[in-house]
């Protein structure tokens, strides 16, 4: 399986556009027959911050980079943006999100 983490730095003022300008992205990339998890969240440290955590089987990590709406995406993104995003691509072992035993609930 494929696992990209992403950080955006996206400008002040626009911060709070962010989410609803990305909406379709989300939408359309969490709807991929090969999407195993695509999740947002922002920065309790920088509101000006937002990380996607992506997790993709090894076809569907090619097919979602040719996808329409990956395209699509780029374009929309790039006027947010205060600086070039980070990321993180591996591909790993397993399939899927594991428990986490030393906090398991009962």
């Amino acid at each position: 399986m494929q696992i990209v983490n992403l950080r955006f730095y996206v400008k002040p003022e626009l911060a709070d556009e962010f989410p609803a300008a990305i909406a379709d992205l989300v939408q359309a990339t969490r709807a991929e027959p090969g999407n195993l998890w695509y999740l947002w969240s922002r920065s309790i440290d920088d509101p000006n911050e937002f990380i996607v955590v992506e997790g993709y089987t090894d076809e569907g990590f090619a097919a979602h980079a040719q996808s329409a709406h990956f395209q699509a995406g780029g374009a929309t993104i790039a006027p947010f943006l205060a600086k070039t995003p980070d990321i993180i691509v591996r591909q790993v072992e397993g399939d899927g999100w594991e428990p986490l035993s030393v906090l398991a609930v009962d």
